[in-house]
């Protein structure tokens, strides 16, 4: 079994500070392995939350919280993320939150990027995709219609968060109003 590398807290306490708030928010986590950011998620109060882990002995392992809180919902796949997005797209879910740390050094990045522009129901309106990786595998051009919001870096590791072209936080700049 490939060795996990679990997300560091610096990069877990940076992610969550650029998420904001998770009350009443959904939150799908692509490459779960420990399911340590799907389970912070569920202590910041995220409502509908499901971790994604192909390999069934690891994803076995994550600690399921108690579903019964106040409706609030933490599911487990264990399969592969391109086959979860379609499955989840075709149950009808869609999230706020999309995180993905897939294994370092692997050419991920352009697949995570290719599998949520494809998929852009897998999205809420106003949703964002974070994509950890590393600073050897930079995004290539990001997909029509989506940006490149923010991009922070912590050591070897890179967090990138995209969203839909109209949905992205701020906007043009009218040098013309006063």
């Amino acid at each position: 079994m490939k060795e996990v590398r679990p997300t560091s807290g610096k990069v877990l306490q940076a992610l969550f500070n650029m998420i904001g708030p998770l009350k009443d928010k959904s939150f799908l986590d692509l490459f779960s392995g420990t399911g340590r950011v799907a389970l912070e998620a569920w202590k910041r109060n995220a409502d509908n939350i499901v971790a994604v882990e192909l390999l069934r002995n690891r994803s076995s392992l994550i600690k399921l919280p108690n579903n019964s809180e106040a409706g609030r919902k933490f599911t487990v796949l264990s399969m592969d993320v391109r086959r979860a997005v379609k499955f989840l797209i075709k149950k009808g879910f869609a999230f706020d939150v999309v995180f993905a740390d897939p294994p370092y050094n692997a050419g991920w990045p352009d697949k995570i990027l290719e599998i949520v522009i494809n998929n852009p129901d897998l999205l809420l309106k106003g949703g964002q995709l974070f994509l950890e990786h590393t600073v050897r595998e930079p995004l290539s051009e990001i997909g029509k219609g989506w940006v490149l919001s923010d991009q922070r870096r912590y050591g070897d590791t890179c967090l990138s968060i995209i969203s839909r072209k109209e949905e992205s936080i701020g906007g043009d700049i009218d040098e013309t109003s006063d």
